[in-house]
């Protein structure tokens, strides 16, 4: 019997923009690779923003994604574990993914070891220093009464105005989101030099950024971002030895 020893790594997959059948393309790639990752992978890590947009009311989850959805419970029931991580676009996911699909939750960052390398482990949104905006708003979003007036919205109306308001975000930060910033202005960079300070890892994984990134931290550490399967539909895989960023074709 084959041993399954490699780790995989993906985010951002934005599902539910900017249409249905943009979507609907890049879910049936999302569950591709997916296949691919359950005939050889140990665990599989799901970085956050998987979904554009994610609320769960009482009885109600957002409509579609269910190739997605339905391929989570196969890998989990057949006994490989997924780490969903929640992200700025699907920190209202809550007990749904774990009760039914079977994954293990993250709202903080994570240390893992496999084969004698360690990781650290993250979406990315609001680590290290700076962008006081942004974790504020996070903070309020993150609050139970938020949470408790966004529920009185009706599910169909509470998702396009989410949806709605997210697309004019991304409109509005697509080109920074694309341009390399250099080392000393990338938040995540200057963060992994910080935690490297006080504790060693091998590897540092994040989502978030929407850029795919392998750069060299100190001597023996390697930032590592996924990107994003909106354009460039990258990910990474840990083979056991090494990690790598890979592009799905």
């Amino acid at each position: 019997m084959e041993v399954k020893n490699k780790v995989y790594f993906i985010s951002d997959a934005h599902l539910g923009i900017p249409d249905y059948s943009h979507s609907l393309e890049r879910e049936k790639k999302l569950v591709t690779l997916l296949d691919i990752a359950s005939t050889e992978a140990s665990e599989i890590f799901l970085l956050g923003d998987i979904f554009d947009f994610w609320f769960e009311y009482k009885s109600v989850v957002p409509k579609g994604y269910v190739r997605l959805l339905g391929k989570i419970a196969q890998i989990t029931d057949s006994g490989i574990p997924i780490h969903y991580f929640t992200g700025n676009h699907d920190m209202w996911i809550f007990n749904y993914f774990s009760q039914e699909l079977g994954v293990i939750m993250h709202r903080e960052p994570f240390e893992f070891k496999k084969n004698g390398k360690t990781f650290y482990i993250a979406h990315g949104d609001g680590l290290g220093k700076g962008d006081r905006g942004y974790k504020l708003i996070k903070k309020i979003f993150s609050a139970k009464i938020s949470k408790k007036l966004f529920s009185l919205f009706h599910p169909g109306f509470g998702t396009s105005l989410a949806l709605y308001f997210s697309q004019k975000s991304r409109l509005a930060n697509k080109a920074k989101d694309e341009i390399f910033l250099g080392e000393e202005k990338e938040t995540l960079v200057q963060f992994c030099k910080e935690i490297l300070l006080e504790k060693h890892f091998d590897y540092f994984i994040f989502g978030h950024r929407h850029l795919p990134l392998d750069i060299k931290i100190g001597e023996k550490s390697r930032y590592i971002n996924t990107g994003e399967w909106v354009k460039s539909f990258s990910y990474a895989v840990f083979n056991g030895t090494d990690l790598s960023l890979k592009y799905f074709k």
